[in-house]
């Protein structure tokens, strides 16, 4: 069980790290490269991979002209109910 509670976590601050990095390729015009952008972009594959048949039931929200994506939230919600179940 407590395995199983540590693989969650490090699920959950793997999507943390993925959005932080985001914003770091993107505002902080990283070279491609770069080993910042090498980590974003292999996080980045196994990302778009589980976050796709969620975004498939939870599209973006339009605000203005632009969208926040609301699924890597509700997966790491999801993720924080699972490791309290656990």
């Amino acid at each position: 069980m407590n395995s199983v509670r540590t693989l969650i976590d490090v699920a959950i601050w793997a999507i943390i790290v993925w959005i932080v990095l985001g914003y770091i390729v993107v505002l902080g015009r990283v070279p491609w490269g770069h080993p910042v952008r090498k980590v974003y972009d292999s996080l980045q594959n196994v990302m778009q991979r589980i976050l796709r048949p969620l975004r498939n039931v939870l599209p973006p929200v339009r605000i203005g002209g632009a969208a926040l994506d609301l699924a890597p939230l509700v997966l790491i919600l999801g993720l924080t109910l699972l490791r309290s179940l656990v």
